[in-house]
């Protein structure tokens, strides 16, 4: 039975998710500094890709957005961009969720090399959209919220696609790789529907 509320096992793991995708930006980050800004490689995207394979779209998009914008509010020179990574991470858990849940069903996959090309194809249309719209929501962001010179957010916004095409290709690996091994380490095999439907 679907439930509506959020079960203590998947608040727990959007909690887990969250913090996960804190560390992965907070410690395992390269800043890229451009003028008075930054961007920066970072594993932060690769929990929140996990998040949404694990939890579905809303829920996973919700701890990677709140994991990173945290993180950005404890960073000084990314503080002022926490509403947008916010946004940004949000719409890469419900692209996630959308292929990864709803098209492609993952949950109910057994054959293993199905479940690896869907997994992948999940991730990569959530990373590749992110690289769509993540340079596009920085200048407007940079543009029309902080009033920069419409050169200069499309300097950092140029800047910005280059660091997240990087972030993308890792971040769909490693995803894809942690949500395999997951998969294959719990042997119950109603336990990743069960979770997703909060159960």
């Amino acid at each position: 039975m679907k439930s509506n509320k959020l079960s203590t096992k998947k608040m727990a793991i959007l909690s887990l998710m969250a913090a996960l995708s804190y560390i992965g930006f907070t410690f395992l980050r390269i800043d890229i500094p451009i003028g008075g800004s930054s961007t920066a490689i970072h594993f932060g995207n690769t929990f929140c890709v996990l998040a949404a394979l694990l939890l579905g779209g809303l829920h996973g998009g919700l701890a990677g957005a709140i994991g990173l914008s945290i993180a950005d509010l404890t960073i000084p020179i990314y503080a002022i961009y926490a509403p947008q990574t916010f946004l940004l991470k949000l719409i890469i858990g419900l692209i996630t969720g959308l292929f990864a849940h709803k098209i492609f069903k993952i949950t109910k996959i057994e054959d293993n090399k199905k479940l690896m090309r869907n997994v992948v194809l999940s991730a990569s249309f959530a990373m590749f959209g992110n690289v769509l719209f993540d340079p596009i929501v920085s200048y407007l962001y940079k543009r029309f919220i902080l009033g920069i010179d419409a050169d200069i957010a499309r300097i950092f916004a140029t800047w910005t696609a280059g660091a997240t095409f990087i972030n993308a290709i890792s971040s769909i690996i490693f995803a894809s790789l942690l949500y395999l091994a997951i998969r294959k380490a719990i042997k119950n095999k109603n336990f990743f529907s069960k979770l997703l439907h909060g159960e």
